[in-house]
């Protein structure tokens, strides 16, 4: 059993890998014509509705997600659009699992779905990994296009660009993976379709929700979901704090390395004359010059200025200023900005500050100050330079975008296989063990084989302690099976002890009677042709179950086993009894009772099958018209099983002969008990006897010359 899974289980991983490998391969292909033709498509898709139809979920994700990792080899730019392919994957199954793929008025809803996840999530995934701009190409030139005629916006219009041309994308693939999907052999589909990453388990269908909980499919989705978005939240949150501190050292490693080299290049003994006498001083020009240079040279810097920090403001030396933000001049007193604010006592006293960052006036700037000191050490000025950060905004939500749809794209794909080997390796065998446990009967011999053959089927092989809760459980039911098969068996034996042992004590009573010959078997037979016929009637059918018939049948032998209280020379009298004798003879009907009565206290316990011989017994004589005895009770108080041993009591002496009488015919016989009907006897147990008139009479024929 062992190899067999193993080899069952290798076989499946092995067409999981092959048909992973064919649509990756469909797609490569596809990106790779693409570019040999020039086409402003992308081509990408075919193999991942191949799967979607082929194989499901596991085989369609794996497909869309490493098309994208290959991809990536070659071109980093397309790595990041990972989750859009898993995104066209999911619905690509979505479709698929419903057949709407292969039927022509879905497919337009099927092309639709798959170029807004690649057109409108795509195109906007691509605004924000270029830095909110959708770059060039054919997209933005015919976003050119559509802007003219309809000016609504460039994000919109190239949204809309990106739409229309994944549309005719989409079709195309949809329709090559439908035509390859019909190439493929049905021999093939049917071998994939069977597999364990596809198939259902064969309780898959009838599992039902149960009202009011929660599934286990859905505790581990949910798990596995929730688990997987902390981990990958955190490695985002991580990642873009990483990422932001990391930029922002660079730009002060870039601002610092400027003022290092400014500096280095200038001439600090000048400074008090650039601050005495502003441009006037000799060398200003020149040192003007070097710091344009150094600001020219760097490209990131937006500010490069020398201030004087005093008590009453911001004295300029230099201010090298951008174009957009007019530049202070030489001499000026302008008042504290932000950063000189916070840091004023420091910069008063010439101490060295760190780096600062500040949104103001001047816009989201990163700001580094040097100290520039004298021979002696004395702080003369601040030198200050200044990065724009705005650009790191679009740098970070260019990374944030890059990270998110990687870490979505990868995630969904190890959600997949997590939920799929949870719902392989745990939730299916315990939902299947669960269902064969309801379904499992012992109340038959077929059943018990059923049960044990339906165990069989579930082949449980996760290989770990559901697999052995399993065997353990089939060893289990096996054990319950073979112990109730024994207990049957020892049930039957005992079942036939009691029989025989009711029919010798029986037969001892009626050896006695020398006038009732085979009585006991007579009656008892009648006794089950009255109520099988009732029970297929519909007659007393709340009453009439398998185990009243068989206790009422088994009993019935035992109705006159009251005649051991009555004298050989009553039992046996040929002529008419006296008015004293018939007395003596009407007590067999007690002292039945009280025989029956001393075996139940024996028994200790209830127990319907005396109960039934008691009331035989007792009630045998008794009248639907309360004219009976002994207890002279009337219509159903008298209990069932007497009222039908009644007519078959009387139909058998009336067909037998005694010492003192010849038998009636059969017919004279009917016609009495007809008669009696609603006055000596049940009407509805007169009228089963009679429907059963061809059993009747087998048994009485039978029985005749007894």
């Amino acid at each position: 059993m062992l190899v067999k899974n193993n080899k069952r289980t290798l076989t499946s991983w092995l067409s999981l890998a092959a048909v992973v490998a064919v649509c990756v391969l469909l797609n490569v292909l596809g990106t790779k014509l693409n570019a040999a033709l020039g086409l402003p498509l992308f081509l990408d898709n075919t193999g991942t509705i191949l799967a979607a139809l082929m194989g499901g979920y596991l085989p369609c994700i794996t497909v869309g997600f490493l098309t994208n990792i290959i991809g990536g080899l070659s071109d980093s730019f397309t790595i990041y659009y990972c989750v859009i392919s898993v995104f066209i994957a999911t619905a690509a199954v979505t479709f698929a699992e419903k057949r709407m793929m292969m039927r022509f008025p879905h497919v337009a809803i099927s092309v639709v779905t798959f170029a807004f996840l690649g057109g409108v999530l795509g195109g906007a995934l691509t605004w924000l990994i270029n830095g909110f701009s959708f770059g060039e190409g054919f997209a933005v030139d015919f976003a050119a296009t559509i802007e003219k005629v309809l000016p609504i916006g460039y994000f919109t219009t190239n949204l809309i660009s990106c739409f229309l041309i994944d549309v005719v994308d989409k079709l195309v693939v949809t329709a090559a993976a439908a035509l390859l999907y019909l190439a493929v052999p049905r021999r093939l589909n049917r071998f994939l379709r069977v597999q364990s990453w596809h198939k259902l388990t064969i309780f898959e269908r009838s599992q039902k929700k149960v009202r009011g909980r929660i599934s286990l499919r859905v505790k581990v989705t949910l798990l596995v979901a929730v688990s997987t978005t902390l981990v990958a939240a955190t490695a985002i949150g991580v990642s873009i704090i990483q990422y932001h501190n990391a930029t922002v050292e660079d730009y002060v490693v870039t601002a610092s390395h400027a003022a290092e080299l400014i500096e280095k290049k200038l001439d600090k003994s000048k400074l008090p004359d650039f601050i005495a006498q502003g441009r006037k001083a000799e060398g200003y020009r020149e040192t003007e010059d070097m710091l344009s240079s150094v600001r020219e040279a760097a490209g990131e810097i937006r500010f490069i200025y020398v201030y004087q920090i005093a008590e009453d403001g911001t004295h300029v030396v230099f201010d090298l200023d951008t174009e957009d933000v007019k530049a202070e001049q030489a001499g000026a007193v302008i008042p504290y900005d932000k950063t000189v604010t916070k840091y004023r006592d420091k910069l008063l006293q010439g101490e060295e500050i760190p780096y600062d960052i500040s949104d103001d006036y001047y816009g989201w700037v990163l700001s580094v100050y040097r100290p520039l000191r004298d021979d002696s050490g004395k702080t003369l000025c601040y030198l200050g330079v200044d990065l724009p950060m705005n650009r790191l905004r679009a740098q970070e939500f260019a990374f944030l975008a890059k990270i998110i749809s990687l870490f979505v794209g990868f995630l969904i794909v190890i959600r997949t296989y997590a939920v799929w080997m949870a719902d392989r390796k745990i939730i299916r065998p315990i939902n299947s063990i669960a269902e064969a446990a309801g379904k499992v009967a012992f109340d038959t011999p077929q059943a018990r084989q059923d049960s044990m053959e339906m165990l069989e089927k579930l082949d449980v092989d996760t290989g770990d302690e559901i697999e052995h809760l399993y065997v353990a459980y089939k060893g289990a039911t096996a054990e319950t099976v073979r112990y109730i098969d024994e207990v049957q068996k020892k049930n039957e034996q005992i079942v036939k002890l009691q029989n025989g042992l009711v029919m010798v004590l029986a037969d001892m009573v009626e050896s006695r009677d020398k006038c009732t010959g085979d009585h006991v078997r007579k009656t008892a037979a009648y006794t089950e042709i009255i109520l099988r016929q009732m029970q297929k009637e519909g007659i007393y059918a709340d009453r009439l179950t398998e185990d009243f018939i068989s206790e009422v049948v088994s009993s019935a032998p035992l109705h006159d086993v009251g005649k051991i209280a009555v004298s050989d020379t009553i039992l046996n009298k040929p002529g008419k009894l006296t008015d004293g004798e018939f007395n003596t003879m009407k007590s067999h009907t007690t002292e039945g009772g009280k025989v029956i009565d001393r075996a139940m206290v024996l028994v200790d316990e209830e127990s319907d099958y005396l109960t039934e011989a008691r009331n035989l017994a007792v009630g045998h004589h008794e009248k639907w018209n309360g004219k009976g005895y002994p207890q002279g009770l009337e219509g159903e108080n008298i209990p069932l099983s007497a009222r039908v041993m009644a007519v078959a009591d009387v139909f058998d002496a009336l067909v037998s002969r005694r010492s003192y009488k010849e038998p009636f015919s059969i017919e004279k016989a009917l016609d009495i008990i007809r008669e009696g009907s609603g006055n000596h006897f049940d009407p509805n147990v007169v009228k089963a006897f009679l429907d059963a008139e061809d059993e009747v009479r087998r048994v009485a024929a039978t029985n005749m010359d007894i």
